[in-house]
């Protein structure tokens, strides 16, 4: 039976694994459902509509799953995902998805620090951390292992590429290619994650090769579709120049 304080407020409609635990003043709303091992501090809000996955946790004051910011939202029916092992800090927000896609999705092994914000409709991968303040609008991507500094706003509809690191107090209005450094004013290629790829035991030559592939599309003064087609062309072919090509072809805010 889930370990509840006896000052929480569950929903006897939420549906909470045997070995949940729930801390003080923490409310549960209907249609919650919290899988296995996941534990909650004192004073969160679940709201409904949100699932949480196994082994999560969500620190003090934390607020998910409440209604977008968004005057075209009409009450309909949408959701939170939350992955496994996903730990949720204080004071963080998370608003649920409206009928463009039904749900916002937050993957498995995140981080979201201090009072960072994941508006409506964003997708967010696996492995991914938000530093403290890092704010989301709506309808944002991020894929798998990007990590972004604390006090940075996202524009809505922008795509974070995979792999990649956002500096801290930078504005991001545009995409973010995967494998990269960003940081300036404006926001600027800065290279590539060098240390991120060695972490994740990228060799020499696939950095390499990443690091020839952004050479062609930021120093060779073609405009995008004569660098993308430079690439297609070379002797570059690695899923990871794959995931440069495929990125930058499909952005449709341009890349930084």
């Amino acid at each position: 039976m889930a370990k509840i304080d006896s000052h929480a407020i569950v929903s006897p409609k939420a549906e909470l694994a045997g070995d949940v635990e729930v801390g003080p003043f923490t409310i549960i709303e209907p249609d919650v459902i919290i899988d296995s091992g996941s534990r909650l501090a004192s004073c969160a809000l679940i709201a409904s509509g949100t699932r949480i996955g196994k082994n999560c946790t969500i620190f003090h004051s934390a607020v998910i799953g409440t209604i977008p910011q968004d005057l075209k939202f009409e009450g309909e029916y949408t959701t939170v995902q939350i992955g496994d092992n996903t730990i949720i800090r204080e004071f963080c927000t998370i608003n649920r998805g409206t009928k463009a896609t039904g749900e916002t999705i937050i993957g498995s092994n995140c981080l979201l620090m201090i009072y960072s914000h994941v508006a409506h409709d964003c997708h967010i991968g696996n492995n991914v951390i938000l530093a403290n303040s890092v704010n989301l609008a709506g309808h944002i991507t991020i894929e798998d292992y990007v990590a972004i500094g604390g006090v940075v706003p996202i524009h809505q509809f922008v795509r974070i590429g995979k792999h990649s690191f956002i500096g801290g107090g930078f504005r991001v209005d545009r995409d973010v290619p995967p494998y990269i450094l960003a940081a300036g004013y404006p926001l600027k290629y800065m290279g590539l994650n060098v240390v991120g790829l060695r972490r994740r035991n990228f060799s020499s030559e696939t950095i390499a090769a990443i690091k020839s592939a952004y050479r062609i599309i930021y120093q060779s003064n073609l405009n995008r579709s004569q660098a993308l087609e430079q690439i297609k062309n070379t002797k570059l072919k690695t899923p990871e120049i794959d995931d440069i090509y495929y990125f930058i072809s499909q952005s449709e805010r341009g890349i930084i």
